[in-house]
């Protein structure tokens, strides 16, 4: 639930548009909704701007279709990371506006398209391989309300093709780059922007890169100073954090 939604029910029941028990059933589940196997945060959205998002990995159908329902009520986006087909084909019909996202392994119901960022967020991948990581990261800040450029397959075996879209890289006011193999290309691109960079390592490398934890190590190792780093595969994290720093 958000402020302007907690605001409106307020004002209702001031003006006597509502009465005390409607008002107080509308507000029942906040700030948390117990659902047994799941405490559902809906005061998320209050506290840090963005409502909860579902980690749909791990999860049955079932789980994951009662949490949509709960959420579903109140007029806030709702985000599936880590999910499958078979997850979309029941959610779909809680939601039929709800769009799965093949390439992210992600499930979007999109209620408000409001932008929030103040500039735009541009996602850069070395390699094809990494896209699926990449794409998470395009839609979770899609959801979360920002402008968002994409740059695809621009790894430093060919650094002619990143060199290319300076221009792009330059009008960005947070860049998220996903690497794996050796993890070199965030110090490249550090060292071209003035603003933030959020490295995401992926999984993807041969065996010395042992799943990721070799481009980890070199993106925490990185001599370029505006450079920081999440977690392995983590483009859902990466996004959030872009989000926060572009709605300052």
């Amino acid at each position: 639930m958000t402020e302007d939604q907690i605001r409106k029910i307020l004002e209702e029941h001031k003006a006597g548009g509502i009465s005390s028990q409607e008002a107080l059933r509308r507000l029942r589940t906040l700030p948390f909704e117990d659902l047994g196997f799941a405490n559902i945060d809906h005061h998320r959205s209050l506290r840090q701007g963005f409502p909860e998002v579902i980690f749909g990995s791990g999860k049955t159908v079932d789980q994951v279709v009662r949490i949509v329902e709960s959420m579903y009520r109140h007029d806030h986006n709702i985000l599936i990371t880590r999910t499958t087909a078979s997850h979309f084909e029941h959610v779909k019909k809680i939601a039929r506006e709800a769009e799965f996202h093949e390439a992210a392994r992600a499930i979007t119901i999109v209620k408000d398209t409001t932008i929030r960022g103040n500039g735009t967020v541009m996602v850069v991948s070395a390699g094809t391989s990494d896209m699926p990581v990449a794409e998470e990261s395009v839609v979770t800040l899609r959801v979360m309300g920002n402008h968002i450029d994409s740059l695809y397959d621009v790894g430093v075996s060919g650094l002619h093709r990143l060199l290319d879209r300076r221009e792009r890289l330059a009008k960005a006011r947070v860049v998220i780059v996903v690497a794996g193999m050796e993890g070199a290309l965030p110090s490249v691109v550090g060292g071209l922007v003035s603003v933030p960079v959020i490295a995401v390592p992926t999984s993807i490398g041969y065996g010395a890169s042992f799943n990721g934890i070799a481009a980890l190590l070199a993106m925490l190792n990185s001599c370029a100073s505006n450079v920081t780093v999440v977690n392995i595969d983590n483009g859902y994290g990466a996004a959030v954090v872009a989000s926060l720093i572009n709605r300052q």
